[in-house]
């Protein structure tokens, strides 16, 4: 690696391993402390309300231990049916390849750009929230929606969701969220450098087959199980 290369990671982050068209961002949750840093990044860079967040962190099994020899490896002890204990997961918009907030849009807001991120066009979206209840990982947000109101007449207000920092990437940078990760739980790359740095770290995907799919398409989702 060159010096410039090494400065450029050294800016980067070491869990953002490219940025720009293809790119994907995928949770470590090994390595994921829940200390909000990620939520703070995104807030700050794109200037989000205090009471809206594009990125948030879910706890599951808060306070409880994993199974034995498998504490700090949950993705492990679900695969082998046992206990993972506490586990803090990013949840974002991960920008799927399958995407079905993309295929359940029913008036094409929603849309898959040619460098793989999803996009939002404010001017189509009809607040339906479809794409809510579509998305497994919870990513669409509606900060103005009054879901009583939504559900009789679709008035849930503009979606917003995590945009992977696109115009950053546009010049190199990675997302906010992964940039400032103090853990580099955040990891940003195509699928075949994020599953190595998961190999490398010894540890692997919390999703289950069907998730990875949605998220990486069936082809590159191998990439996680070879």
């Amino acid at each position: 690696m060159s010096s410039n290369d090494s400065a450029r990671q050294q800016v980067l982050g070491e869990g953002v391993m490219s940025t720009g068209e293809g790119t994907r961002i995928f949770p470590d949750v090994e390595a994921c402390i829940d200390c909000g840093g990620c939520v703070v990044a995104c807030k700050r860079t794109w200037d989000i309300p205090r009471d809206d967040q594009r990125i948030s962190i879910s706890t599951m099994m808060e306070g409880e231990m994993g199974a034995g020899g498998l504490n700090a490896n949950s993705a492990a002890a679900l695969n082998q049916g046992q206990s993972p204990g506490e586990t803090a997961i990013p949840m974002q918009c991960y920008h799927c390849e399958e995407a079905p907030c993309v295929s359940v849009c029913p008036t094409d807001s929603l849309i898959k750009k040619e460098n793989d991120f999803v996009s939002v066009r404010d001017d189509l979206c009809v607040g339906c929230q479809y794409c809510l209840s579509a998305c497994p990982f919870g990513a669409p947000q509606f900060p103005e929606s009054d879901s009583a109101s939504a559900q009789l007449f679709g008035t849930g207000g503009t979606m917003d969701k995590c945009t992977m920092c696109e115009e950053r990437q546009e010049v190199g940078k990675g997302p906010a969220c992964a940039e400032e990760c103090a853990t580099d739980a955040l990891l940003v790359g195509d699928a075949s450098q994020i599953a190595n740095e998961l190999d490398k770290r010894n540890s692997d995907s919390f999703f289950n087959d069907e998730a990875m799919e949605i998220i990486f398409g069936s082809e590159e989702a191998e990439e996680f199980t070879q």
